[in-house]
């Protein structure tokens, strides 16, 4: 597939925006582990193949398995992941299908027995960065299969955004 359109040059503020959110999630004390995992599972609901490329390679960098990375679709029905890691899962799930699901309550006390609430505020942050990157690079086509580990940095703000 041919991409459409790139976002990051024709509006690089709105990508900056996009990566000021993900500095956020990732300065928040999220655990590395679940954060990879997060990503992974929202982007596979979504069908996005250029974020699955890369957080499965942003995965194994950080020591993921393999055998976890093919277990994400499938969470539900193998014992790989621990209970703090299912409720993420859960919770991904949850969020990003939210137009079809809601968020019922069960749902969110599941959340609530693994997150204090401000863990639960940033990892629902860090499902709300994903599901907009996921958006982006479906919508537009990102390249599957070009991303390479530390290639992914937020761009340099215009010097009159600085002062």
């Amino acid at each position: 597939m041919q991409p459409r359109i790139d976002h990051g040059k024709v509006a690089p503020g709105a990508l900056r925006a996009m990566y000021a959110l993900e500095q956020y999630v990732r300065g928040s004390g999220l655990d590395l582990t679940l954060y990879h995992l997060v990503k992974l599972r929202a982007s596979y609901l979504n069908g996005c193949a250029f974020c699955v490329d890369m957080h499965t390679k942003e995965a194994r960098a950080h020591g993921e398995t393999e055998q976890r990375l093919y277990a994400v679709p499938v969470w539900r029905e193998t014992p790989f992941f621990t209970p703090r890691e299912r409720a993420a899962l859960a919770w991904t799930e949850t969020v990003t299908l939210i137009g079809q699901t809601g968020v019922p309550d069960e749902a969110f006390e599941a959340a609530r027995q693994e997150f204090e609430e401000a863990e639960l505020v940033n990892l629902s942050m860090a499902i709300v960065a994903i599901n907009g990157w996921n958006r982006l690079a479906v919508s537009f086509r990102a390249p599957v299969g070009t991303y390479q580990v530390g290639a992914n940095r937020a761009p340099a703000e215009p010097a009159a955004q600085r002062a």
